[in-house]
């Protein structure tokens, strides 16, 4: 039985290949399109293929060991190279009808593959450039190829056909040959003489009509997304900005997804493919916003049901691009139709939920959702009952039904914002009258608050009076604990001149006693050198007592309360007197201290202006405080060294 069938797919390979042969296929007027004025000949059987880059392939007469028939919208990638190029020649021919006349012909190649059309061995016509030229690979980019390449056929002469076809698989998933990414199988396009005219007039309706609605809804986004980065509380403003920027994606894929608007940018098959398919992002991103805003407006919440529904048809979507699993036809469609019913669902939900408290801005919202509902119904029946065919027409309804919604949002922003100026003129009205009323409160409570001021002004100033008498009192009971603390120091001091006056007075009674001895001897020699001594001892008690005095002259000054004014003064004679005075307080309080004092006066200085009382406390403190520290060191017991 394995023999049987193995012998049988022999013979049938066998049949094919005997049938690899040149059969010329008629041309006839029931081939031609009258919608797209066109005849593709791509997928009419009777053409034959072969691998290879061999350029004698396209003369007339050539041998066909090796050629299958396969048609050029069946070229697979199961054909790629290593570099993940498909490349091939087919050969088909054709004879045109009588009927067509003298009716003149073009030829164009609607794919993204590079190709070269050769009739009858001459080449015609190339898209893109397929390196046979030496020149390297160039994709087909439809802004050199908008328009056919005129040809010359006529009717009842027999012509070959030969296509060399260059293409390479594309970098996106599934990675099919880039001629098959977007269901465009036409390799070869026979062209009437209308096809021109019919593209000129696709342009207008269908390209450059929603290009300037693109264009409009691009604007508008970028107003509303300034709007909102002013405004960065009003969250509506963002969800408009979203929603507007998703449908200028849409739009612009919309206006790109046909050669004409590729033509416009010279867009390569990479950018075409990220615009394409993001395109149909935008508009599933629309409506989702969409419905976001209107959960936002009316004040409503969005279920969890929804969003899951949202986020599987995201994923639907996401897999139908990379084609990751290949779902039935009839599961794509029930994905499409759920995600639409639950957002027109999800509408009506919104609006007959809060039909009785709707005012003014949401009523905008309203209108541009039910206008977006009429022209979308108007549009299904221009297009399934009426015409059936796109026109400038159903353009204007399409780019009106995508428009009525950003309008509306319009509207509703200048109403919201007219609302919120009004809210703002009343707010300010009752601020103007409450200000006033806090300003009458606050002069009240300013004549209040001054007679407040003044009385507690006239207690500070009391107070501070009081202050400055206690503090003169607290210094002078200040001084006169320090001259308590310096009294026996001071006593001691006064001792030593006092012991000299009554010293040299009771040697001085002697002397007079001893001079009236001499002078009653009649010696005046003897007599006067003890007068000179007497004045030696009259000079030394004057000079003690002299002494004396400034000692309680500075002890008094001391004691007394400062003048502020400034006199002049001894500097020296004022320190000499501080230092001694430090001395022998300290002496009075601790018998064990004893100190050598030695002083370096500058008699250059003279008298200087300064207050005495004070500068004299500062000395006496700085001796007081240095004998303390030295006294104390002293008393330290030092390391041995």
């Amino acid at each position: 039985m394995k023999s049987i069938k193995i012998f049988g797919l022999l013979l049938l390979v066998g049949i094919r290949m005997c049938n690899a042969q040149d059969t010329t296929l008629l041309i006839k007027p029931s081939m031609y399109d009258k919608d797209t004025l066109e005849i593709n000949i791509s997928n009419i059987k009777g053409w034959l293929f072969r691998q290879g880059n061999d350029t004698s392939w396209a003369r007339r007469d050539i041998d066909f060991t090796g050629w299958k028939r396969l048609l050029p919208t069946e070229l697979s990638e199961k054909l790629a190279d290593k570099d993940d190029r498909v490349e091939g020649w087919f050969r088909i021919k054709i004879k045109l009808d009588s009927s067509f006349g003298e009716t003149p012909f073009g030829v164009t190649n609607e794919t993204w593959a590079a190709s070269d059309i050769y009739i009858n061995g001459n080449r015609v016509a190339s898209f893109g450039n397929t390196g046979i030229n030496g020149a390297p690979h160039i994709e087909n980019r439809f802004a050199n190829n908008l328009l056919p390449v005129p040809v010359n056929l006529k009717p009842g002469i027999e012509y070959t056909i030969a296509l060399y076809v260059v293409d390479y698989l594309s970098p996106f998933p599934p990675h099919q040959l880039k001629s098959k990414s977007f269901s465009v199988d036409k390799f070869i396009i026979i062209t009437g003489p209308k096809y021109n005219e019919k593209q000129v007039k696709y342009a207008i309706n269908g390209v450059y009509f929603i290009l300037i609605f693109a264009i409009f809804c691009v604007v508008l986004s970028l107003l509303f997304w300034l709007l909102f980065f002013q405004n960065r509380n009003e969250t509506n403003l963002l969800l408009f900005a979203l929603a507007l920027t998703f449908l200028s994606i849409f739009l612009i894929g919309v206006t790109l997804q046909n050669n004409i608007g590729a033509a416009l940018l010279d867009l390569s098959y990479n950018w075409y493919w990220i615009i394409s398919n993001f395109g149909q992002f935008g508009l599933t991103f629309f409506f989702i916003s969409f419905i976001f805003i209107l959960a936002h407006v009316f004040k409503r919440r969005v279920s969890r049901i929804l969003k899951l529904i949202f986020i599987l048809f995201l994923l639907f979507q996401v897999n139908s691009v990379i084609s990751i699993y290949d779902f039935d036809e009839k599961i794509s469609i029930s994905f499409s139709v759920i995600f639409v019913l639950s957002i027109l669902i999800s509408c009506i939900y919104y609006v007959f939920s809060s039909w009785k408290t709707l005012q003014g801005p949401q009523w905008a919202i309203v209108i541009g959702l039910l206008l977006m509902l009429f022209f979308f119904l108007v549009l299904i029946t221009i297009q399934l009952i009426l015409l059936e065919k796109p026109s400038l027409i159903s353009a204007l309804i399409m780019s009106l039904m995508f428009l009525s919604f950003p309008i509306s949002m319009m509207v509703y922003v200048s109403m919201r914002f007219k609302e919120i100026i009004k809210e703002v003129r009343i707010n300010a009205m009752q601020v103007v009258q409450m200000s006033e009323e806090k300003k009458e409160q606050a002069l009240h409570q300013q004549e209040i608050l001054q007679e407040e001021v003044n009385r507690q002004t006239a207690e500070i100033r009391t107070t501070l009076d009081n202050l400055k008498s206690t503090q003169h009192q607290l210094i002078q009971s200040e001084k006169m604990a320090s001259l308590g603390e310096l009294t026996a120091g001071i006593a001691h001091e006064i001792q030593n001149p006092l012991n000299f006056l009554n010293n040299f007075s009771e040697v001085s009674t002697e002397l007079v006693d001893e001079m009236n001895e001499e002078i009653d001897k009649g010696n005046l020699t003897d007599a006067k050198e003890i007068a000179n001594d007497l004045k030696q001892n009259l000079e030394k008690i004057n000079h003690h007592g002299k002494r004396a005095g400034a000692i309680v002259s500075g002890m008094l000054q001391h004691s007394r309360s400062s003048s502020g004014q400034k006199e002049p003064t001894d500097i020296n004679a004022l320190v000499d007197e501080y230092l001694r005075l430090a001395y022998h307080g300290l002496r009075a309080k601790d018998k064990s201290f004893n100190a050598t004092m030695k002083t370096e006066f500058d008699e250059s200085i003279g008298k200087i202006n300064i207050i005495p009382q004070d500068i004299g406390r500062v000395v006496l403190n700085l001796i007081t405080n240095a004998f303390y520290v030295v006294n104390e060191k002293a008393k330290t017991p030092q390391p041995p060294k």
